[in-house]
């Protein structure tokens, strides 16, 4: 059996010719692959606007700065995620404010975040960063009606859950990224995500003004809209209004996630077999305590167990050349956070989590031979 990792890209020809493609064309960046992308993947998730960025961490840098985070401004999020989605507040001088997941879905915790705002008598809390954790999609209709109650803002970190949803009190489908609830979404197009295309991220919204606001923020905040320079209209004139930054996608990037966007369907379907069938194998079983669950609207970029001798079932995994993974680490618990006061104890489900988690292979190449193959491994180590 070869390596198996916790997540792959797929690479197809229909990939390589597009990236071959646009080799071959006038443009490598800024040219019309980006806006041909940014069109298909506001259509694929449902929103009036998509902008194309370096990475998932530009991604919400930006959002962070469009939506005026500023020294002295605290914003709340889950530590159950990779770090970007606390950092982007830092970078702009704000404060972190973590808060427990629900111990059942892994998500940032709701009734948590109602305390820590009701706690919150400076209404010194300007944001919430709910993060759609393994590929399950937030329930963002109740998050909007909490934040519009203590005057907050919400960007959705969707890196894990495009093609997602959840079903809002209507039990109508609710697209990640759709902007119907939140202000902004961002998208991450690293190679274990859904969407491959080397980096590269994606910011969604619904909110015109937001939407231009970071079009400028992309490019050095140079103005984009000629109609919106104020001293000269010359052919070859250009305005930078505001501190901006370089964080543009290739035009290459873009072909080869506008491929890749073509079979996210093909792709999330795959996902959903596999993650029906780890849901059946592992829900008996006496080591598993909790696991991602055969869940509607699911995108599955991970799959989740929390077993008992987690450790030493990492190791025994590796050394078989299954690469599982720990996703993630409390981000309170990091050196960094830490110095800020945040320590053990502070966040019990999500410290708890941590302690037996363990990400298996979840991606739509894997075979059903080595899916098999991970499954029969895990039950080996725990039955002698």
């Amino acid at each position: 059996m070869n390596k198996i990792p916790y997540g792959r890209q797929h690479i197809t020809e229909d990939d390589i010719q597009a990236v071959v493609d646009t080799l071959r064309s006038d443009y490598l960046t800024q040219g019309p692959r980006i806006a041909e992308f940014e069109q298909a993947f506001a259509d694929y998730v449902g929103a009036k606007y998509a902008v194309a960025v370096s990475n998932g961490t530009a991604a919400l840098h930006l959002n962070a700065i469009a939506l005026n985070v500023k020294p002295g401004d605290k914003v709340i999020t889950t530590p159950i995620t990779f770090v970007a989605s606390a950092n982007c507040v830092r970078y702009c001088g704000g404060e972190v404010i973590f808060g427990d997941i629900h111990p059942e879905t892994y998500l940032l915790d709701i009734k948590h975040v109602r305390k820590i705002l009701e706690a919150d008598v400076q209404r010194e809390i300007k944001g919430i960063i709910p993060v759609n954790f393994a590929g399950r999609v937030v329930d963002m209709q109740v998050f909007r009606q909490l934040a519009d109650e203590f005057g907050c803002w919400i960007i959705e970190d969707a890196c894990h859950s495009p093609g997602g949803f959840f079903l809002d009190s209507n039990q109508n489908q609710v697209m990640s990224g759709s902007g119907q609830y939140a202000d902004l979404a961002i998208f991450s197009f690293h190679p274990v995500k859904h969407i491959a295309a080397g980096e590269g991220g994606m910011i969604t919204t619904n909110n015109e003004e937001l939407y231009q606001k970071i079009l400028n923020l992309r490019t050095h905040g140079i103005q984009q809209d000629p109609s919106n320079r104020i001293y000269d209209d010359s052919l070859w004139y250009y305005e930078m209004h505001e501190l901006g930054y370089n964080y543009r996608l290739t035009d290459m990037q873009a072909a080869l996630g506008k491929s890749q966007l073509s079979r996210a369907d093909e792709g999330l379907s795959r996902r959903r077999e596999l993650a029906n069938r780890y849901f059946d194998f592992f829900k008996n079983k006496p080591y598993v305590t909790g696991q991602s669950g055969v869940i509607e609207g699911h995108a599955y970029h991970l799959y989740v167990l929390e077993v008992k001798q987690r450790k030493e079932l990492h190791k025994y995994l590796r050394d078989l050349e299954i690469f599982a993974q720990i996703h993630y680490i409390p981000a309170h618990l990091m050196p960094y956070y830490r110095q800020f006061g945040w320590k053990e104890g502070d966040l019990p489900n999500a410290e708890k989590y941590y302690s037996h988690c363990i990400s298996i292979p979840m991606f739509p190449s894997l075979s059903d031979e080595e899916q098999r193959f991970v499954m029969d491994k895990i039950d080996d180590f725990y039955n002698g």
